[in-house]
């Protein structure tokens, strides 16, 4: 099978048969689960676990989704499955995210187990261009093969998030905070992100867009119905497609830029074959049939030459980080997942969120894991007049 192919497969509910079958159709387009993990492989399942959610509010990888990968390695005779991710939220384990939105009961069922997400170790990557060593959970480095399931959503900083910025997961939660702060802005960040993927080379992408996320992803925005699963060995090309039904150009997509660079895939429409179960279909096509032009993403730019001449104006010109008084509780979840050593934002008991933008690096990991939906980008007005859109 061509390793930028792109399997679509309309699904408009997440009903477990036709889960079942909307998987194993779009592996059997891929050319079988067969011919790309060995039976005798230690295969590592990686959901998207961002936080402890219920499965509607779109915030993690299906239940349902992830039950029908484990049931057809299963059936299909693979002993050494196991599962897991490291969420981002400092107050959230894994197997609380995982009991929450329904993900340990599937795995219970099929007699998949946890893996270690909360220890790891340093692994070096001397290959790697931006990144040279990660901080990789124990799961990870013990698995031959890992399958990439993540989840169709929006992304403050990277503007979308499927395959490729999945896989920050494979990182233990208190290195994840500190790794913003070494990758500050999105461009170096999704280079980081693509020596990740190279480093840790998952075998196979499922991504999960019934019910996607949009506006203030990745946790606090809207579910939508995108009604489709997404099948890939291309995560580039994987996330391409996701950019192209939602009329976003990959080329704005940082992580996709970066990891075409990388050497991970391609955002080259004309060379990506997007299968479905009634034929291929071109870019277009696929826009046309599964597509939402109105999908709430960020698609506005910045000329950043001419930001760079106005630097002491910068933290009231740039987009920030903004909490809504009203709906801040004041938890101080924000303030423990600021990656900044003395912190850009200060809150907790009971005191209500207060930044210092001089100090905020823009990374959004406070709006990411915000628990009361408080937190939004704000985006400046001065965009349009330097050059956005």
């Amino acid at each position: 099978m061509e390793k930028h192919t792109v399997v679509i497969i309309p699904l408009d509910n997440y009903q477990q048969a036709n889960v079942d079958a909307a998987v194993e159709k779009g592996l059997e387009l891929l050319g079988g689960i067969e011919g790309i993990i060995g039976k005798e492989e230690k295969v590592l399942l990686k959901p998207n676990l961002l936080a402890r959610a219920l499965p509607q509010k779109a915030i993690t990888t299906h239940f349902s989704v992830f039950s029908a990968v484990c049931r057809l390695l299963k059936e299909k005779g693979y002993a050494h499955v196991s599962y897991g991710d490291s969420p981002g939220n400092p107050t959230t384990t894994p197997d609380k995210a995982a009991e929450a939105c329904g993900i340990a009961a599937e795995a219970e069922k099929w007699g998949v187990p946890a893996g270690e997400f909360n220890a790891g170790s340093v692994v070096h990557f001397a290959e790697g261009s931006t990144s040279k060593s990660f901080y990789l959970c124990k799961a990870v480095q013990e698995a031959d093969a890992l399958i990439n399931i993540c989840k169709m959503k929006t992304h403050a900083l990277e503007r979308i998030t499927g395959g490729i910025k999945n896989m920050y997961g494979c990182i233990t939660g208190v290195n994840k905070a500190t790794g913003h702060a070494h990758y500050p802005n999105s461009e170096v960040f999704a280079d980081m992100l693509a020596d990740l993927n190279r480093c840790v080379r998952p075998r196979l992408h499922i991504m999960d867009g019934v019910v996607a996320m949009e506006g203030n992803g990745p946790s606090s925005g809207t579910p939508v119905n995108m009604n489709v699963l997404l099948f890939s060995l291309d995560a580039v090309a994987l996330d391409s497609v996701f950019a192209g039904l939602i009329h976003l150009d990959p080329h704005q997509v940082p992580t996709c830029v970066s990891g075409e660079k990388a050497g991970l895939g391609t955002m080259d429409y004309d060379q990506i074959e997007i299968l479905t179960p009634d034929g291929p279909l071109s870019m277009d096509q696929a826009r046309e049939q599964f597509g939402k032009a109105d999908f709430d993403v960020y698609r506005g730019v910045m000329k950043k030459n001419l930001l760079a001449k106005l630097m002491p104006l910068l933290p009231f010109l740039q987009h920030r980080p903004r909490a809504d008084m009203k709906k801040c509780i004041g938890c101080g979840i924000c303030e423990e997942s600021c990656p900044v050593e003395e912190k850009a934002v200060h809150a907790g008991n009971g005191k209500k969120a207060k930044y210092d933008y001089k100090k905020c690096i823009r990374c959004y990991c406070c709006q990411e894991m915000c628990p009361a939906k408080a937190i939004e980008v704000y985006r400046s007005p001065w965009n349009k007049l330097l050059g956005g859109k």
